[in-house]
């Protein structure tokens, strides 16, 4: 094994030097070939697409809600197989989820595995227990930062079942441990931890990758007694997308060399890859590590690869190369060039992506376009369970005890909207106690900040039917629009002179200079409007029981995105008859209508200024994201006090609305079953 410095392109800008292993003789004329044409051929769709009677499919997946939530896409990972098991393992299909076993506390997350007489019990970060065999051993050769070479990382593989889905854990404490590193920085979370042996979760899911192709290579050679051979595999966002490198790149030059068999190696090639993109920002960059991780991606041949792993042509310079982006290594991007097909998480967030280079589409814009255009892009929008969102006895109980409080919530439908107006009294004299007794505050929400509550149940106990309470508990983050929801209430001040002036509870987990639109907010609302500030309710930090209650209590959820791919909250939400008032962006406007079932603007605006969404007409009236939203959200509340009959019906309408995946024939787990079969939806 040598050691060469291959110096990147001049092309890309700014240029560096990325460190290779290299291995002599070269490939054939011939491989080189195919390699370079590989990401042109699965960009354009030009393998055809195998006659897949069984469907094995594997979700391969660096979160699942039931044993490691972190966001929308471990929703996805765990409710979309579980769903299309119910549906279609009659007919001997089925999706099997391939994730990591973490272990370790963060404090806020925190997994085990311990050993049983027979067996292993694993106990999730999300507090669940699965009863686990392990199935195999194998080694995984990876880069040892310590050593400062690449060795053999022993492997455990274990399997379970949870409800209708079959799992596979890879297990491996250097990689999946989550305790966290003394430098690790602030606000990194669970598998996104800098660990206590200094793992990243760009290598973290590099590993993950490498042990998911090791194993299916093993499968193929050597059946195993309770783990069948995928034949598709599906790859959920950025953290699985290496494997399709593996696959494409690093097979069939282990072919030539003599190391993997023939057969082995045209199952490896031939296994359709669906990559999920859930939001594009999202990439798996490491430009530190960017030579560590090719080298153990692809051990003494990672210099072959690079040289020819060139991607389809285009006009951006920066995406010349399907391992890297610009000089950085890049885990989507070999997805976006080498896996069979793409799938966004909305159809609407698929149009998105292929009209701007930033924000939406980024560096592959034009890459997204190609594939569009050839069908091997399309849009899919999540689904959700009704029964997990709508009105739940059994979480409604979990509030009930957690803030133990002498009123307690019920549970409601749509045919029942006047104990809904009853919650909405109980959370006043909730808010009231948490106000009055600060010892109380500590006890149940000590880990949440409330700017200036005051107590209004004196005021408006008497008219809470006739006041709207309007909420937004998402994370504080520039993506959620924060500054548009302040700034649209506060240029409404003087304009709202309402005899019930509406009540604002705004907040969540995150940044500090986000939190302060809110509590300027408020300040600033003194002058302008004194009734309506005392209306203002300013949190940071997150507790799932208020952000329940909060929801289940309100008449309309805010949801001002800057961007949104798909958006689960306005479900959950609508569910419960909050009535979302949204940006018409991503996902959002394949899910609400407009004054049918929800609220949203007549046009959307990318940050450079772009239309995205709406007519020239109401383009040249609403001229800004800011503009739009402040019209959409005074139309909601004029329909609360103006028309509380076509108020009711809008409601009405989001809580009998279903997001399910297997709501009917046209429901998202169905497109899955078609796209896994057929290659198309």
């Amino acid at each position: 094994m040598g050691i060469i410095t291959y110096k990147v392109p001049s092309s890309f800008k700014p240029s560096k030097s990325v460190t290779l292993n290299l291995l002599s003789p070269s490939i054939t004329t011939e491989t080189e070939k195919n390699l370079k044409s590989e990401a042109e051929k699965r960009i354009k769709g030009k393998y055809s697409w195998p006659q897949i009677d069984r469907l094995r499919a594997w979700m391969v997946t660096s979160e699942t809600s039931n044993f490691m939530l972190m966001g929308g896409l471990a929703m996805v990972a765990a409710d979309m197989p579980e769903s299309f098991n119910k549906i279609y393992n009659k007919e001997d299909d089925e999706i099997t989820i391939v994730t990591p076993l973490y272990t370790g506390n963060t404090i806020k997350k925190n997994a085990s595995l311990e050993k049983s007489l027979i067996n292993f019990v694993y106990t999730g970060a999300e507090g669940n227990k699965i009863t686990l065999n392990k199935s195999a051993h194998i080694d995984i050769t990876f880069y040892n930062k310590k050593k400062k070479k690449l060795e053999n990382f022993p492997t455990d593989i274990y399997y379970g079942k949870w409800q209708n889905t079959k799992y596979i854990f890879i297990a491996n404490d250097t990689f999946f441990s989550i305790n966290p590193h003394k430098d690790n920085p602030t606000g990194r979370e669970g598998c996104y931890v800098l660990n206590e042996n200094n793992i990243d979760e760009t290598e973290r899911f590099a590993f993950f990758s490498k042990a998911v192709f090791e194993l299916l290579k093993n499968l193929i050679e050597d059946k195993n007694d309770y783990i069948e051979t995928p034949n598709i595999i599906i790859s959920n966002d950025w953290h699985a997308s290496a494997i399709s490198g593996l696959t494409r790149y690093l097979t069939p030059i282990k072919k030539e060399k003599h190391q993997i068999s023939k057969d082995t190696a045209k199952k490896l090639q031939e296994t359709p890859i669906v990559h999920i993109t859930h939001h594009l920002g999202y990439q798996g960059w490491d430009f530190k590590n960017t030579s560590n991780i090719l080298n153990s991606l692809y051990e003494d041949y990672s210099s072959i690869v690079y040289e020819n792993a060139k991607n389809i042509k285009t006009s951006n310079p920066r995406t010349k190369n399907t391992l890297i982006v610009g000089d950085t290594y890049n885990h989507l991007s070999c997805d976006v060039g080498l896996a069979d097909r793409l799938v966004s998480v909305s159809l609407n967030y698929c149009d998105e992506i292929t009209k701007e280079d930033i924000p939406f589409g980024y560096d592959f814009k034009d890459i997204l376009d190609i594939r569009r255009k050839n069908n091997t892009l399309m849009g899919i929008t999540n689904g959700f369970e009704k029964f997990l969102i709508s009105p739940n006895q059994e979480k409604i109980n979990d509030i009930n005890n957690f803030f133990d409080f002498n009123r307690k919530f019920f549970k409601f439908d749509e045919n029942s909207l006047d104990v809904k107006t009853e919650n909405k009294k109980v959370f006043l004299k909730l808010l009231s106690k948490l106000i009055r007794n600060p010892e109380y505050k500590e006890r149940t929400l000590p880990h949440l900040d409330f700017y200036k509550f005051e107590d209004l149940i004196d005021t408006i106990k008497d008219n809470i039917e006739n006041t709207p309470i309007l909420s937004a508990t998402s994370r504080l983050a520039p993506q959620k629009g924060y500054d548009i929801t302040a700034g649209a209430i506060l240029d409404m001040a003087k304009e709202m002179n309402y005899k019930n002036l509406p009540i604002f509870i705004l907040g969540g987990a995150g940044s500090e200079d986000l939190y302060k639109h809110l509590t300027d907010l408020k300040d600033k609302l003194k002058k302008k409007n004194p009734e309506l500030a005392k209306r203002i309710y300013a949190f940071r930090g997150f507790n799932p029981h208020f952000a329940y209650a909060i929801q289940l209590i309100s008449d309309f959820y805010i949801m001002s995105c800057k961007f949104e791919p798909c958006g689960l909250t306005q479900m959950e939400a609508m569910a419960k008859g909050a009535i979302p008032i949204a940006t018409s962006t991503g996902g959002l406007v394949d899910t609400i209508i407009h004054k049918t079932d929800g609220y949203r603007t007549d046009v959307f605006y990318s940050e450079k200024g772009t239309l995205m969404y709406g007519d020239a007409v109401n383009a040249k009236k609403q001229k800004t994201n800011f503009v739009a939203y402040k019209k959409t959200l005074k139309e909601a509340l004029d329909t609360f006090y103006k028309d509380p009959k076509k108020h009711k019906e809008i409601v009405i309408n989001a809580m009998k609305k279903d997001f399910s995946w297997s709501a009917n024939v046209t429901g998202s787990a169905h497109k899955y079953y078609k796209l896994l079969k057929t290659g198309k939806i």
